[in-house]
């Protein structure tokens, strides 16, 4: 048996364990790397940590750390507040314009996880203070990211069109974000109804007061005193060193959170403890094991066996799947870099066309980021309030599962079967 089907058979057994046992997945995922490694791979500690998502774990505990802060000392209610009386209290709007800030962030530069990581916690903080699923929450706001970021200036468009023109393959910057982002406009659509959404609508919030409709009590109005304004001008800059300077997420948001502490420590008192230990565990324990498949060679064993069929169509729609369930639990900027030219021997045949596949490819890809196990998804159920994190963690981890099958399915339908593209 290949290091390769090994790693996969143990990727299923954790799963299976954590569904069925009291154990962490996380701590299921490291053990596994440990034993696979130690056992199959002939890897040394060192090889196995060298898997460890150093810059995840930062940015998770940089964000939520932050975010606790602003929670705390009431930064996040003035927000919702402020937010509220922008859309005149029309509580089902609250949602679209959560996704549609993330996608602006998104189209002009920002890297996914900053983008939710600014947004998250604001969105999710909307949802508690007026009766919005957190779900629904998050979800608009991971496809947001997806959605306005394979925009020509945005990460994953740059990413696409440059794997598109290193090999010589016609592309479309313009229709590859335009696709993208109506069928995430499409896909929130679904989501709004299915999330409770259509209870909000003609709901009216009265800022600082009750909820016009159920008596729902939103946060009173909140005097902008010097902790909170730094609050916001350290979350401006947050979004001005992300968009602007390229500079790291996680490590700004801690030295953020270490100025706020020294400035006004009261304010900041138990912020530490808001982080999502638990949320961190899992993610990093996840992605350690899945770097490990790449290093055994796991994905590239994947597309070539992909490559191999003889029949193109089916050959686009299993590069779609792999790309969505494979991104679904590790980075999607990686997967667009290398399953890109894992389709050139289909393209090269003239039986898909180019665009239409690239396309697919890259929204279904995307489209999964909601899962628990990816950045988005764990940014959002992060910043979920403690007592509805599992139960966000699991509508995520079965929407993500869900999307993993049946986007592949709609875009190829959509983009490669007719062959127009």
């Amino acid at each position: 048996m290949s290091d390769q089907v090994i790693s996969i058979i143990a990727l299923v057994l954790i799963f299976a364990l954590a569904t069925f046992s009291a154990v962490h997945l996380g701590v299921l995922a490291i053990v596994a790397a440990f034993i696979v490694g130690s056992t199959v791979a002939n890897e040394s500690s060192d090889d196995i940590f060298s898997g460890f998502p150093g810059d995840l774990f930062v940015v998770l505990v940089g964000v939520t750390l932050l975010f606790g802060i602003a929670k705390s000392n009431g930064t996040v209610d003035w927000l919702v507040n402020a937010a509220v009386k922008a859309v005149r209290g029309r509580i089902a709007l609250i949602p679209w314009v959560m996704f549609l800030v993330t996608a602006v962030l998104t189209a002009v530069g920002a890297v996914t996880p900053a983008a939710v990581g600014i947004v998250a916690p604001i969105g999710l903080g909307f949802a508690v203070a007026y009766g919005i699923s957190p779900v629904l929450m998050g979800l608009f706001i991971a496809n947001g990211a997806s959605a306005g970021g394979f925009s020509p200036i945005g990460v994953f468009g740059s990413i696409t069109n440059n794997v598109v023109e290193r090999n010589d393959l016609p592309g479309s910057p313009a229709t590859l974000f335009t696709a993208s982002f109506l069928f995430n406009v499409g896909l929130c659509v679904i989501i709004f109804l299915l999330f409770g959404g259509r209870q909000l609508l003609g709901r009216i919030a009265a800022g600082g007061g009750k909820d016009a409709d159920d008596g729902a009590t939103a946060p009173a109005s909140l005097r902008l005193d010097l902790p909170r304004a730094l609050t916001l001008l350290g979350l401006l800059s947050l979004v001005a060193g992300a968009l602007f300077f390229d500079l790291d997420v996680g490590l700004m948001a801690l030295t953020i959170s270490v100025v706020l502490t020294l400035v006004a420590p009261k304010s900041a008192k138990g912020a530490v403890d808001k982080c999502a230990w638990s949320t961190v565990l899992l993610v990093c324990g996840i992605v350690t094991y899945v770097s490990q498949m790449e290093r055994l060679g796991t994905i590239d064993w994947l597309g070539e066996r992909v490559a191999s069929i003889d029949a193109p169509l089916l050959g686009a729609l299993l590069i779609c799947l792999i790309g969505a369930v494979v991104s679904a639990f590790a980075s999607t900027t990686g997967m667009l870099g290398a399953l890109i030219p894992l389709a050139v021997p289909f393209l090269l045949t003239g039986q898909v066309g180019a665009v239409g596949l690239i396309t697919a490819l890259a929204i279904s890809a995307s489209i999964v980021d909601a899962s628990p196990f990816s950045t988005s998804g764990a940014l959002v159920t992060a910043n979920t309030p403690p007592d509805q994190r599992d139960l966000v963690f699991r509508r995520l981890m079965a929407w993500g599962l869900g999307i993993a099958v049946v986007g592949p399915l709609v875009t190829w339908c959509l983009f490669v079967v007719p062959g127009s593209l």
